[in-house]
């Protein structure tokens, strides 16, 4: 018997919903042999019996939130640690991320073929213009030297302190400079648009925020990856524009991996044409997981079609989680997260789980199934119903 339940629509008016069967993914017995890099950014599952205050203090649940980077690595995909997925920068603090990244790094260990990468930025240094350049890069370094001191590879991550502060293109260069030449290992290097975190608009230039240019951004990025290429395994491009990302993927030097950080694209460009392909490191992955595993699976076997069939439903989900303000997509994943029981509860770090309407929820819900990614339908369902009744919707 279908399942079904009565939603809200975008006028707020309610109507019964009926779920498709969920799609069974072909999903691998062992460690998957893919031809793109695919690292997952994982989300946090925070502890809702915490006696703490969710706005000002950080409660996890470990074990939940180890358990499912331990689900992502059985998938075939790489973690992308302690990342704005994460919550990095939204209720995530430098010391809780330190402590994330430590655990997950253990985990790793006891786990053959498991691959992490973490963060590593200067959120624990107030934005200020009147930040001197050396103390951005003293923080950069704070950060990169304990990851590097726990065995851990590090994605640099854009700096809120740095666009604070920032005059002109060549601070960016100074800083980058200054960062990349005490590494150990090559690093990737996240370019995170306004889009995601507006406290980043003119990254890369030095100019207000009023006054975004991404093609003198994408020119002094190319000075940087060309300058430090044997520093660097890849760039990361969070703009949720293809051409942008294409045109810089075409700029790169040799053996610097793109990973797109498209969510609205991603498909196509790790699909990839006769120009090439972009690897990836992508939130949406946490919540798409399983079908990005049976794309990824079937685009090494040659099957392009296949990759396309299966991602293709996952895009307007896609779109919908990382829809305008795009920095709240995190409530869309751990809802996911939530609907296919792998965390108990629908609460998140920072208390964000309020930052999605009842509205945007019941039309996630809706994608969610239509990509065949609701795993047990009678679950989801439930759950969703209890969600309604919070909103009074009985």
């Amino acid at each position: 018997m279908s399942a079904s339940v009565t939603l809200p629509g975008a006028n707020g008016a309610l109507a019964p919903y009926t779920l498709r069967m969920p799609h069974t993914f072909d999903l691998p017995a062992e460690r998957p042999q893919w031809n793109r890099v695919a690292l997952a950014a994982a989300h946090v599952v925070a502890d809702p019996l915490a006696g703490t205050d969710p706005w000002v203090d950080v409660a996890i649940d470990w074990e939940a939130t180890l358990a499912y980077r331990r689900y992502l690595w059985s998938l075939g995909f790489g973690v992308a640690e302690a990342m704005d997925t994460a919550q990095r920068g939204m209720g995530l603090d430098w010391s809780s991320s330190l402590a994330l990244i430590r655990r997950t790094l253990a985990e790793a260990r006891a786990t053959p073929g498991a691959v992490v990468f973490s963060g590593a930025g200067t959120d624990h240094l107030p934005p200020d213009p009147a930040t001197p350049l050396a103390r951005i890069i003293g923080a950069y370094d704070e950060q990169c030297a304990a990851i590097e001191a726990l065995g851990g590879r590090i994605i640099l991550m854009a700096s809120r302190a740095l666009a604070a502060c920032a005059r002109s293109p060549d601070d960016y260069r100074e800083v980058y400079a200054r960062v990349l030449s005490q590494v150990r290992e090559p690093v990737v290097i996240h370019w995170l648009g306004e889009m995601f975190d507006p406290a980043l608009a003119g990254y890369w230039t030095g100019r207000a925020a009023r006054d975004v240019d991404h093609r003198l951004a994408m020119d002094v990025c190319a000075d940087v990856l060309a300058a430090h290429a044997s520093k660097i395994d890849g760039i990361k491009i969070s703009l949720l524009d293809a051409s942008k990302e294409i045109e810089l993927r075409s700029r790169l030097p040799h053996g610097v991996r793109m990973y797109t950080g498209d969510d609205f694209n991603f498909a196509a460009l790790i699909g990839g044409d006769a120009a090439g392909h972009s690897d990836a490191l992508l939130g949406i992955f946490d919540a798409i997981a399983p079908a990005a595993s049976a794309a990824l699976s079937a685009l090494a076997r040659g099957d392009r079609a296949k990759f396309d069939a299966i991602l293709a439903p996952t895009v307007p989900l896609s779109r919908h989680v990382f829809a305008s303000p795009t920095r709240f997509y995190k409530t869309g994943v751990v809802f996911i997260a939530w609907l296919n029981g792998h965390q108990s509860h629908f609460t998140m770090v920072g208390g964000q789980q309020s930052a999605r309407s009842l509205v945007h929820l019941a039309e996630l819900f809706r994608l969610t199934d239509a990509a065949g990614l609701l795993q047990d339908p009678e679950r989801a369902v439930a759950r969703m119903r209890t969600l309604l009744a919070l909103h009074g919707v009985t």
